[in-house]
């Protein structure tokens, strides 16, 4: 059976090096017999979070229902048909973006926690997806990972959708010009890890 890997986009750049990035592995994945589906969050209607906890009240392990209606469904309904995630996200100000944020924040839905309970319950025991996680920033990738946020909020955001990181492409000194395309070297990573996200999976 033909399997769906979903990339999100979390960049408001369109053409930028974090979606040529998620290309290149949704590329890897294609090349491997998946098929594949690009979604752009700037391009998508999600509100804000409200912290009302009625997504969370009830037990289970779907996703609880948002009160809101707006495009955030549609993205769950791609995911539930998917069997890995490729999310991609800049950093902004040491850690990942407000869009990518945004998303991140309803993810709530993922987690049991009724009121008096002190901490929530991740609905997902297990991560029985894969995801590939990729970020860029104006410093040296070897710093990124140290001092920006971005690697570990993409971490969660996997975790929390039950999917577990194969690979993180960290696309560092992103900032030399406007327009920055990833080096053949990055390019060639990624293609790898759509490999990997499709391998056993089939």
């Amino acid at each position: 059976m033909e399997k769906q890997v979903l990339g999100i986009v979390g960049s408001y750049r369109k053409n930028g090096i974090i979606e040529a990035l998620v290309s290149e592995t949704l590329a890897g994945a294609e090349a491997s017999g998946a098929r594949t589906k690009k979604i752009y969050l700037a391009d998508m209607h999600i509100e804000f979070c409200r912290n009302c906890r009625r997504c969370t009240l009830e037990p289970g392990e779907s996703p609880g229902e948002c009160v809101q209606s707006d495009d955030f469904d549609a993205i769950m309904d791609e995911w539930s048909k998917s069997c890995a995630l490729v999310i991609g996200a800049p950093v902004n100000f040491f850690n990942i973006n407000a869009i990518t944020r945004r998303f991140m924040e309803r993810l709530v839905c993922f987690s049991y926690w009724p009121w008096g309970q002190f901490a929530p319950t991740m609905r997902l025991k297990k991560t029985s997806k894969r995801a590939v996680l990729i970020t860029a920033s104006a410093m040296p990738a070897c710093m990124g990972h140290v001092f920006t946020g971005a690697p570990r909020a993409l971490r969660l955001i996997a975790k929390t959708m039950g999917a577990r990181p194969v690979r993180t492409l960290y696309a560092g000194m992103a900032a030399r010009k406007e327009h920055m395309v990833p080096s053949d070297r990055l390019i060639r990573k990624a293609r790898e890890a759509g490999r990997r996200l499709v391998a056993g999976q089939q």
